[in-house]
């Protein structure tokens, strides 16, 4: 007997660790934004020197909701089409953030971690609608 890798459950496994990081990114980014000082925090993105606090409070909330809703709904199979939403959600997100910092001249920092965070979106997207 061989040990063959089967398509559906390579793309299964795939997709699940595209979740999981996508879920430890988000969750971790969206804690930072929700609860550290707004001085300290804008060292680090500069977006929060021109966005009201509470936009920058309430997209970290956001982002850790969606850390739950790209893994929870599809792992317990109620309302899984949520993960789906989320990950469109992702997307819409990172596609925002690429052109907020291009306008601004930031893509030189920023571009590679939206382009893995929008192509993981995007693969969650495509493989669990």
């Amino acid at each position: 007997m061989t040990n063959r890798i089967v398509p559906g459950r390579a793309l299964n496994w795939g997709l699940w660790a595209a979740q999981v990081v996508l879920a430890i990114a988000f969750g971790f980014f969206g804690f930072l934004k929700a609860t550290q000082p707004l001085d300290s925090l804008s060292h680090m993105m500069s977006f929060v020197k021109v966005f009201p606090p509470l936009f920058v409070r309430t997209l970290g909330v956001l982002e850790m909701l969606g850390a739950i809703g790209i893994v929870l709904p599809w792992l317990t199979r109620i309302l899984p089409w949520l993960t789906v939403v989320t990950a469109l959600c992702f997307v819409v997100l990172q596609a925002l953030a690429i052109a907020y910092h291009a306008a601004h001249g930031e893509t030189a920092q920023t571009i590679g971690l939206n382009l893995v965070l929008i192509a993981l979106s995007g693969f969650v997207l495509w493989g669990r609608r």
